[in-house]
């Protein structure tokens, strides 16, 4: 066998085992001629190779279930009553399926411009609403590594989670929880990190979105607030549009305005929280900002 001939059905091997998720196995030097020892093939271990098997099959049999004990005064959807408060979220929901009729929609960040606005709780609960349509499956990630509260809301450990996937100390499978909430998927932020920043901007997490986009419809991360620290810009690079939470009453317009200007054409709308009950409008309420032309208002 020539050279070339060998040369031609190892990339013939290699594209296969590209489309199929599996190595290739090697082609010896020696092929058809008889002389010459073979070459041993190089391990394949763990998901940075290009050639690992990474599934929705194998993501199921190998990440743990965990028995998650939600709050369900914060997580909605979890009770066998749903609260007052789930309405607005279907609303919300409704709102998110009519913009990804005309965009590109699937990796959403929930940020807010200050701490303690309510990021988190309407991270959550929209991942919930979004799996309680049948067949949808979806990944909530907690990526506030600088105050995580996802993993005591929804009553699960907080580690391995993002951080210990970017430091490469767990892969996919670690990381990745299964919950009580069929279709429901969670990353929690993982151990507590000094530089949370630099971490959040290295490529592993490029790497990591992409391997779970197309295993669900939606990926939903919970960021730090925009305002005080950087993370949530270095965050919206990898997602398709970002929502921001306000707090009724509380946000400063100032500052609200200074977010939703980080996040430019991204914005894709405002989620007012915590309004007072005797409002004529709902307790929580999603505003599109009207993303062709970027210049949406902040209602106070």
């Amino acid at each position: 066998m020539s050279r070339i001939h060998e040369a031609l059905k190892r990339a013939e091997q290699e594209r296969a085992a590209a489309h199929s998720g599996g190595a290739a196995p090697p082609v010896p030097d020696n092929a058809g001629d008889g002389q010459g020892v073979a070459e041993e093939a190089s391990p394949l271990s763990g998901l940075d190779s290009p050639f690992a098997q990474f599934t929705l099959e194998s993501l199921l049999s190998r990440c743990p279930r965990s028995a998650w004990t939600p709050d369900t005064k914060t997580m909605l959807f979890f009770g066998s009553e749903e609260p007052q408060g789930t309405e607005p979220f279907r609303t919300l929901r409704s709102r998110l399926y009519q913009l990804r009729e005309k965009l590109a929609l699937k990796k959403l960040l929930v940020t807010s411009s200050l701490p303690r606005e309510g990021k988190s709780f309407v991270a959550a609960n929209l991942a919930q609403v979004l799996v309680r349509q049948q067949g949808r499956r979806v990944l909530l990630l907690d990526c506030d590594l600088r105050a995580a509260r996802l993993h005591a809301a929804l009553g699960t450990p907080a580690s391995p989670g993002v951080s210990d996937y970017l430091l490469g100390k767990a892969d996919e499978f670690a990381i990745t929880q299964q919950g009580p909430m069929e279709n429901l998927f969670f990353i929690p932020s993982g151990r507590a990190v000094s530089d949370p920043a630099e971490l959040v901007a290295n490529d592993r997490l490029k790497t990591l979105l992409n391997r779970m986009e197309v295993l669900f419809d939606w990926v939903i991360l919970d960021s730090p607030p925009a305002v005080p620290v950087s993370d949530a810009g270095l965050l919206a690079k990898y997602c398709d549009g970002v929502l921001l939470v306000v707090r009724s009453g509380t946000t400063p317009f100032d500052l609200a305005r200074k977010a939703r200007d980080e996040f430019g054409d991204k914005n894709l709308g405002v989620v007012l929280n915590a309004m007072d009950s005797s409002s004529a409008y709902p307790p929580y309420y999603y505003g599109n900002y009207g993303r062709t032309n970027g210049r949406g208002e902040v209602k106070r």
